[in-house]
């Protein structure tokens, strides 16, 4: 027995504005994947020694670093939203008979991730 399956266009994701901001957010993940390795490979360099560590950060204020970190960042910061927007669908907190709600979830995401932020840069800039 042979079922008729409704041919599906490569932009299908075009039709509806809920399937582009998908698609969006999805590929975004290949910006987040690339940074995760150009980190790992900072973390590589500074351990083998203070001329490599030299050699790093001038690279980093080299015009090409600065324009891909520019063009990373929106990406990266767009993934990092729709996740914690998306916490509170996934992870439904239940104290006793009360459910916790939504926004106060998603509140407390950005906090910690405002809070993290900033002991970082102050451990950063030794302000």
């Amino acid at each position: 027995m042979t079922t008729y399956r409704k041919p599906v266009s490569n932009t299908w994701w075009l039709e509806r504005k809920q399937y582009f901001f998908f698609v969006i957010r999805e590929l975004t993940s290949i910006f987040v994947a690339g940074y995760c390795l150009f980190l790992l490979f900072i973390i590589s360099e500074i351990s083998d020694g203070q001329e490599k560590y030299t050699l790093l950060i001038l690279s980093l204020k080299s015009p090409i670093s600065l324009v891909l970190h520019f063009i990373s960042l929106p990406f990266i910061l767009y993934h990092t939203i729709t996740w914690f927007n998306l916490t509170p669908k996934i992870m439904k907190l239940q104290i006793g008979e009360e459910i916790i709600s939504e926004k106060l979830i998603v509140g407390l995401v950005y906090i910690s991730w405002g809070i993290l932020s900033l002991i970082i840069f102050w451990l950063i800039l030794g302000v």
